[in-house]
């Protein structure tokens, strides 16, 4: 695994070339088939009604159309939840949220489906909706009993601290805002399976929702995916799409495609959970926090969904990178008439950070200090005060190093009281500038789930081919698993292929999530290639009588044994004409993790990643439009695998990121009906918002100590909570208007409008 030529090496993605020229392959792109119907989804026009009668007859005669199913259709389990029930394909009595799935139609032709299920006479008794997370807590309208998480006695600590502040802090939802849509390709074949083509994140579980609706067993469905234009957590686990593709290919026994346009996809899908949370902290004259309590409430949407998991995550987030002696945190999750929110980059980690953020935030500006300074003084240490509020002990912390290293690197110092003079000369242009640390730990929280599987072939002419159980979908996971395979036979890159993710060829896997993708994966897959090269170290040293003990190098298309040289192509072609293996299975399992969700102890994660940036931003108080200077990041990512497709994950993260805290903006009305459902209605960041200075750096001191392939560490979702940092700089030029002498009162996201409204409250109070 030392071999640099192949690892810790910039090459190109392995669809790169293919992403811009067009020939990348996604699921709508695939050949279908002869006889091909296409389906259409028609939904509810109401966010909380019972169903008093679904007309279909003129859906049914519509032209073109050859099958409806509605919930009768459905010969097994009537629900898509992944881990509790309450996400019916089509629901029998009652919506709860506008954009629910009622029916679906195949017709000839994707326009004569999509005209076809506007037919419907759809006869409601419409009930009151609860849209809000306010709404759901007055109605105690929650999905599980409330959680506490305690450790000290913060009560005490926060009154007999010296300096205390009360305060609240909401941020928003997101849409994923994928560039490939929810779509699904499904062909039947004989003996009542099934071939899905998806676009998910989790062929595994995709299978067996199908399998347990069709009320079949899992070996009746295959699930294949080659790649996927993008996910972030939209693909973990809605699996609507494919369902109800594959309920109307078992009805026709034809092959069904079904592609949501952008604004239905937008209507009837999940999106991030929006948080909610006061907050009462006690701190000393340094910013040092002696007692914090937190009331933190998400809106889960029409059910469980990930809720439960994304609102643990964001508990064990909560911290940062804060060693917080005593804490209390009450989580609320509350029920609402909304789509269900689900998975989203961040998993809840990144509501925790800010909530947190925003505490040590108020808390720089009640004393007037740097927040750089409060950040500091809270930080985890390496020897003492390095234990969470979930018992875990840190190993890896690099926060202190590195967080400095980036104020050097970034000339904050200066340019903190060049800003300050700046404000003091402009009436209308403001700038402002924050630095903001992340501490984001790695692995499933579910244990089970820390698991992957792959399979491993040695072809006779040299060329290797393998499987796993990872999901591409932009992220270069296949490019880095096979730099990874390349490296440990010795191999050229380009004799490595791997194909796409199958169910029936690796079976049981968990989604591509968690930031845990390639950690999981490429050890899998090493595990196979290690299984073939004993077999064929056994081979060599027993056919040409070799004692030597030393492990065989394999290097440059050869294999060097002792004072002994083997041409690799040469060897396999021997190996298979004496019939030695040369295809395996591989299998890992995370080590070290283990957590009691129910008293909330233990090690969840097996390792940390560290990160900080910079952000510089002007804002006009005439019209609240904010522009990013200037950000520079420094990122913990090991011993990279690959450092230009960790730079590529940086920059989109941190730009993910920027947009959620800045500028998207999810809207329902009062009667549940989202009023952002398209690109026209939605505002994603654009090639205009990018920072005009741009600076990403891979910090060189944060090699993981754990076991983890090349001593890598992942850039999936800690790159995102970055961009904490261009809301705090935000906050910092409104702040400048008051002299720094008042706590702006803003939430995220930092749109234009709650600008000039944060801009317009302290000059009321000033």
């Amino acid at each position: 695994m030392k071999n640099s030529e192949l690892i810790s090496r910039n090459l190109i993605h392995d669809s790169g070339k293919k992403h811009v020229s067009g020939f990348a392959e996604y699921t709508d792109d695939i050949t279908e088939p002869l006889n091909t119907l296409y389906g259409a989804i028609g939904w509810s026009k109401k966010a909380h009604a019972k169903i008093k009668k679904i007309d279909l007859k003129d859906v049914k005669n519509s032209e073109g159309v050859e099958a409806v199913v509605t919930y009768l259709d459905i010969p097994g389990r009537n629900d898509v939840g992944p881990v509790f029930d309450g996400d019916p394909i089509f629901p029998k009595t009652k919506v709860e949220y506008y954009g629910q799935p009622l029916f679906a139609v195949a017709a000839t032709s994707v326009d004569l489906a999509r005209k076809a299920v506007l037919k419907a006479k759809v006869y409601y008794k419409e009930l009151k909706p609860v849209i809000t997370i306010k709404e759901s807590l007055k109605k105690n309208n929650l999905l599980f009993k409330p959680r506490i998480i305690k450790k000290g006695n913060p009560t005490q600590k926060i009154l007999k601290s010296k300096n205390k502040i009360r305060g609240n802090f909401t941020t928003g939802s997101q849409e994923h805002f994928y560039l490939e849509g929810q779509v699904a390709l499904v062909i039947p074949k004989e003996d009542n399976n099934f071939l899905v083509y998806s676009s998910t994140q989790h062929p595994s579980e995709t299978q067996q929702i199908i399998a347990k609706m069709l009320d079949q067993k899992s070996n009746a469905v295959d699930v294949m995916v080659r790649r996927i234009g993008g996910g972030f957590g939209g693909k973990e686990t809605n699996f609507i799409t494919s369902a109800i593709c594959c309920l109307l290919s078992h009805k026709t026994n034809k092959p069904i495609k079904l592609r949501l346009d952008r604004d239905d996809d937008m209507i009837i899908t999940g999106k991030r959970h929006d948080f909610f949370s006061d907050y009462e902290v006690g701190f000393d004259d340094n910013g040092r926090i002696n007692g914090l309590k937190f009331n933190l409430a998400s809106r889960c949407g029409m059910s469980p969904d990930l809720s439960l998991a994304i609102n643990e995550r964001a508990l064990l987030h909560i911290d940062n990178a804060y060693f917080i002696k005593d804490i209390e945190v009450k989580n609320f999750l509350c029920k609402t008439n909304t789509a269900s929110s689900t998975a989203f980059r961040g998993f809840g980690g990144n509501q925790g950070m800010m909530a947190i953020e925003n505490v040590i935030d108020n808390i720089s500006r009640y004393l007037k200090k740097d927040s750089a300074d409060v950040r500091k003084v809270n930080f985890y240490g390496k020897n003492k005060n390095n234990i969470t509020h979930y018992g875990m002990k840190i190993k890896d912390n690099v926060i202190n190093e590195l967080f400095e290293e980036l104020k050097i690197k970034s000339n904050y110092k200066k340019r903190f009281q060049k800003i300050r003079k700046f404000n003091q000369k402009n009436k209308f242009k403001k700038k402002g500038i924050a630095i903001t640390p992340v501490k984001f730990g790695i692995s499933f929280t579910t244990i089970h789930l820390n698991q992957a599987g792959a399979l491993v072939h040695i072809y006779t002419d040299g060329s290797v081919h393998m499987n796993h159980g990872g999901i591409e979908m932009g992220q270069g996971t296949h490019t880095k698993i096979a730099q990874l395979v390349s490296n440990s036979l010795g191999l050229p890159y380009e004799k490595v292929q791997i194909s796409a993710t199958n169910t029936s060829k690796v079976p049981n896997t968990s989604a591509s999530a968690a930031s845990s993708t390639t950690d999981l994966n490429g050890a899998a897959t090493l595990n196979a290639v290690s299984k073939i090269k004993s077999n064929l170290n056994n081979f060599i040293k027993k056919k040409y009588k070799i004692f030597s003990k030393i492990e065989p190098l394999y290097k440059n298309g050869n294999i060097y044994v002792g004072n002994r040289v083997f041409n690799f192509d040469e060897i396999i072609k021997e190996a298979y004409l004496n019939r030695i293996s040369l295809s395996s299975s591989g299998f890992y399992s995370t080590p070290k993790i283990n957590f009691d969700k129910k008293n909330f102890k233990g090690r969840p994660f097996y390792y940390f990643c560290y990160g900080s940036a910079v952000t510089e931003v002007t804002i006009d108080t005439l019209t609240g439009e904010s522009v990013l200077d200037r950000v520079d990041i420094l990122q913990d990512a090991g011993n990279a695998i690959n450092p230009a497709l960790e730079h590529g994950q940086i920059e989109g993260g941190f730009i993910q990121g920027q947009g959620w805290l800045t500028m998207e903006e999810v809207v329902w009305g009062n009667d549940g009906i989202i009023k952002t459902f398209s690109p026209s209605t939605y505002k994603i960041p654009a090639v205009t918002d990018i920072p005009k200075i741009f600076n990403v750096e891979i910090f060189k001191n944060g090699l993981n100590v754990e076991k983890v392939v090349n001593k890598a560490k992942t850039t999936g979702e800690p790159p995102l909570m970055l961009a904490m940092s261009v809301f705090f700089a935000i906050k910092d030029a409104i702040a400048s208007i008051s002299n720094y002498n008042r706590i702006p009162d803003l939430s995220a996201p930092a749109t234009a409008e709650k600008i000039l409204l944060s801009i317009k409250k302290l000059k009321n109070i000033v």
